[in-house]
């Protein structure tokens, strides 16, 4: 797993904006639940701390019980919090429900709760530079990205981002929350236009796309504007497309599924670790990302495969380490 192409060490941090709910899941003994830490960008942000990459969580965090949970899974993964909100409202709750497969499915308690009432000022200050340098990378979807109020002051600062930063997107699709595909396409469209990195799950493209090949629903996308487009395939693997012409395809790894409960998120996290261990994060290092070579595309997508796999193999939403991550190299 190389780092930058320059060879200097990368520096920089990922800021990752959105939810940071409970999931009430199926405890391994039957017929009880355990509540755990997820949501999916919050998730991202666990995963890019254990890939030893510097992560600020954008999150508004209850003042009550299972938000201080919250906070302290964050903060003991390294993930800084500097600049997430203490919110008044209550925190939000997944509901999830587990498969013979291993595949996860969710239910959702959100009304007026902490994760969707973001201000402008709450984001002032956002994207300033910390003490792990600047903000090279900003990530967000799932829910955030289309919950109101807060929905539209998020993609404002994603917009924002482009600048200065690389910009990354994951829908992340919630069909229970976020209405018909035909509502949802158009700010689909709009993030796409403002992302450089866009990663999908193959679920998600045939909700949104019923009937359509994943390839070719890449080719569309790019159009629009991304440097990459990334979609997962479950255990099939992977593919890609590049704005420069680049198609990608790698298998899936071999697991014993636990549940696959946070596996997107870790595919996420690693594939953004492995572009910023290579320097091609932020706006500066934009047209390297543009041009991104195989030999690196595929690097990237073989590390966030084995990254996916490793958190499928166990219970809930558990990202690897880096050191778990090279065992497996």
């Amino acid at each position: 797993m190389p780092d930058s192409a320059a060879g200097r060490p990368p520096r920089g941090t990922i800021a990752v904006a959105g939810e940071a709910l409970v999931d009430i899941v199926p405890a391994p003994t039957q017929g009880y639940w355990e509540f755990a830490p997820g949501g999916s960008p919050a998730n991202v942000a666990v995963g890019l701390a254990r890939l030893d990459v510097p992560a600020r969580m954008l999150a508004r965090l209850a003042d009550d019980l299972l938000g201080r949970r919250l906070r302290d899974h964050l903060a003991v993964n390294g993930v800084d919090l500097t600049h997430s909100v203490e919110a008044d409202e209550a925190s939000s709750l997944a509901i999830v429900e587990i498969a013979g497969d291993g595949q996860a499915s969710y239910d959702f308690r959100v009304d007026g709760t902490a994760d969707w009432q973001w201000t402008p000022d709450e984001l002032s200050g956002a994207l300033d530079d910390g003490p792990a340098g600047p903000v090279v990378a900003v990530h967000s979807g799932s829910l955030a990205l289309t919950t109101a109020p807060g929905a539209e002051v998020l993609r404002e600062l994603m917009a924002t981002a482009v600048d200065t930063a690389t910009v990354s997107y994951d829908p992340n699709f919630r069909p229970l929350l976020m209405g018909s595909p035909a509502e949802v396409l158009p700010g689909v469209h709009e993030l796409l236009g403002l992302a450089d990195v866009v990663k999908v799950s193959e679920e998600d493209l045939g909700w949104l796309h019923p009937g359509r090949e994943p390839g070719d629903v890449v080719g569309e996308w790019l159009e629009l504007g991304p440097a990459v487009v990334v979609v997962t395939l479950g255990a099939n693997g992977v593919l890609a497309g590049t704005a420069s012409g680049l198609h990608s395809v790698l298998p899936g790894r071999k697991v014993d599924v636990v549940d696959t409960v946070g596996a997107g998120d870790s595919f996420s996290a690693a594939l953004l670790a492995g572009l910023h261990r290579r320097g091609l994060l932020g706006a500066t290092a934009r047209d390297d990302l543009y041009r991104i070579d195989r030999a690196a595309l595929d690097g990237v997508l073989g590390e966030a495969v084995t990254a996916a796999a490793i958190t499928c193999s166990r219970h809930g939403a558990d990202p690897p380490t880096r050191a778990e991550l090279d065992a497996e190299g």
